[in-house]
């Protein structure tokens, strides 16, 4: 019996874990750390760290390129909290400071905040700016992910 792998690089140690697929839903928590690989939270991730969420996540990503000055930004940010605890295990999504990650900016060509980029296999599917309620962003990540 072959069973299918999914990598996953935890949100506290960012170690990357791999289990079977079929395991997905049974709360896995990663090899290094313990904690739990999924917490109904976004991840906070610098510029290393977002290469290997985005290179090592058997699951698609979604990325809130954001800063704290920005009022669109901190105005979106709970929506984007409220779509980590809808998704579950099914998308993995990340936050990066553009302000502490300025280089990350740059590397990603991120030119106007909020923006959100959507990544399924390390390969960009999407990208947007500007902050949504969250019945358009569910129907955004479901679109382009179809698409894909």
């Amino acid at each position: 019996m072959n069973t299918q792998k999914i990598r996953l690089v935890c949100g506290e140690c960012h170690t990357i874990n791999q289990f079977p697929a079929e395991r997905l839903d049974d709360t896995p928590i990663c090899a290094q750390c313990k904690s739990h690989l999924f917490s109904g939270e976004p991840i906070n991730v610098n510029s290393t760290n977002l290469i290997r969420h985005i290179e090592n996540s058997g699951i698609p990503v979604l990325i809130d390129f954001w800063a704290p000055w920005c009022g669109p930004c901190l105005s979106f940010a709970p929506t984007f909290k409220e779509m980590a605890k809808i998704v579950g295990n099914q998308l993995r999504l990340l936050k990066v400071d553009t302000q502490d990650n300025q280089q990350t900016a740059m590397d990603f060509n991120i030119r106007s905040i909020p923006t959100l980029a959507l990544y399924r296999d390390g390969e960009e599917l999407a990208r947007t700016s500007g902050a949504f309620p969250l019945p358009q962003l569910q129907q955004w990540v479901i679109q382009h992910l179809t698409e894909a």
